[in-house]
């Protein structure tokens, strides 16, 4: 049995192809409304077939958000694992936006649940949080290498009532004097390093997310320093509706901007089931003039 591609060299490969653009697939009731479909598992099912459809050799990242799924129990979450597999299938990248975490069996459960092959929820990579210490979700970053998965750790998001905690300092630990997010980022680039193909990688399998209007430098995260080697994938949303501008994404992540996947959803979401296909297409393209 082969190995699988670690998903650091699955992601450079999206990238070369179809640029950074990730379309989110998220069903807010009101975008239901707005597509003409019902707020049910029914409508979610449609809504995520039809984004899926129009994202298909336009992009190649999709980022479904579990939790309008979930709201639809168990009829959503069959929804969902049909979008994921038609996603999947595609060729697209799926990034199960599912922010799970907690300590021992239990964190490993969320991770077999998302990551393992063959899993019904099977995705490419996974949100997940460190709040119990970056420790706590080491067995899953251990399986998600091992199966050629990625994984995407909650480091400085873009709401606004984080802060308090994301900046605190940390007092007791091998990075103290590190704000929470910047040691979360750093630990993330650490682990990269240490593996054991990593001097061979140009995207590390491992990444952080960074919102796009976040302020990094009062988050203690460095932009300024040398790319570190692999290069960290950073998950970036908000972008387009949440108001970050791609004009500014050199300056906002500096030395992470290789690894940037600028996320978009309702900005794109919003054009509706007749426009979403040129609101993706004309979108990727205004990514890719960035010119990261």
């Amino acid at each position: 049995m082969s190995e699988p591609v670690p998903f650091g060299d699955r992601l450079e490969a999206v990238f070369a192809a179809y640029g950074r653009l990730c379309v989110g697939i998220d069903p807010h009731a009101s975008l239901l409304a707005e597509w003409g479909q019902p707020d049910s598992a029914e409508g979610v099912r449609e809504f995520g077939l039809r984004a899926v459809e129009a994202a298909a050799d336009r992009v190649g990242i999709v980022k479904p958000q579990v939790a309008f799924f979930e709201r639809h129990g168990a009829a959503g979450y069959a929804a969902l694992e049909r979008i994921m597999g038609e996603a999947r299938d595609a060729g697209l990248l799926v990034i199960a936006d599912v922010k799970r975490g907690d300590i021992g069996s239990s964190v490993e459960a969320y991770g077999d649940a998302w990551l393992r092959p063959g899993s019904s929820l099977e995705a490419d990579a996974m949100t997940i949080s460190a709040y119990q210490g970056l420790g706590s979700i080491e067995q899953v970053m251990v399986a998600a290498e091992e199966a050629g998965k990625g994984v995407f750790v909650l480091a400085a998001t873009s709401n606004p009532e984080a802060s308090a905690i994301q900046r605190a300092v940390l007092q007791q630990s091998s990075r103290a004097g590190s704000t929470v997010a910047g040691a979360i980022t750093s630990g993330v680039v650490a682990w990269n390093q240490g593996r054991a193909d990593a001097s061979t990688r140009a995207l590390g399998s491992a990444g952080v997310v960074l919102g796009a209007t976040t302020d990094l430098a009062l988050a203690g995260i460095d932009t300024n320093s040398e790319p570190p080697r692999p290069g960290l994938p950073v998950l970036a949303p908000g972008f387009g509706h949440q108001g970050g501008e791609l004009s500014d994404l050199r300056l906002i992540y500096g030395s992470l901007a290789a690894g940037v996947i600028v996320s978009e959803s309702r900005s794109i979401l919003a054009a509706g089931p007749d426009g979403i296909a040129d609101a993706i297409a004309r979108r990727a393209d205004q990514v890719g003039a960035v010119g990261v």
